[in-house]
């Protein structure tokens, strides 16, 4: 397994891919994992353009992202992780991660390879401070994930997303970089 930084020619796999992964949201037995109804989980045309545009917006400008891509020995995606920008203008100190593994590789131990990956990196911007998440309460296997990577819990929201007529918690969660 290779986890390398993406760039912009590798974006037409990668959105195949996502939008792939995205259909396993909360299908099969497999939790929810995006806030997005199961008849809508796939990939929203805005999402393709904050990849594309903010690969190439320098850290710390409105908009910029950065996205690594675990790839297996055939070169296929296995994994992704990102982190970007908030939307605060007063935030530039903190970034958001998002991040989701290819079915065939969940619980082989990926997912914690890929945070050390991005928080190596944000590790080394003077700038970042803190990265921040949000994901699903009821996500127990991502949220374990964050737990055993350093993150902490910083809230839980109840009752805050209305899903496909269910009632969904989230939760809110940040690792300390310095």
């Amino acid at each position: 397994m290779t986890i390398r930084p993406a760039e912009p020619a590798d974006l037409p796999a990668f959105f195949v891919y996502l939008d792939d992964h995205l259909r396993d949201n909360g299908r099969d037995g497999a939790p929810l994992f995006q806030p997005l109804s199961r008849a809508q989980s796939q990939l929203p045309p805005g999402l393709r353009v904050s990849f594309i545009e903010g690969l190439v917006i320098p850290v710390g400008e409105a908009g910029w992202r950065r996205l690594w891509l675990a790839l297996d020995e055939r070169g296929a995606i296995a994994g992704h992780i990102d982190l970007r920008a908030r939307p605060e203008p007063l935030a530039r100190h903190r970034t958001m991660l998002g991040m989701g593994v290819h079915r065939a590789w969940r619980r082989r131990g990926l997912g914690a390879q890929l945070l050390d990956t991005a928080i190596a990196w944000a590790r080394s911007q003077d700038r970042l401070k803190w990265i921040d998440l949000e994901v699903l309460s009821e996500n127990h296997p991502a949220v374990s994930l964050y737990l055993r990577a350093g993150f902490t819990m910083t809230a839980r929201i109840e009752d805050m997303l209305q899903i496909d007529g269910v009632s969904h918690d989230l939760s809110y969660m940040r690792y300390r970089l310095r």
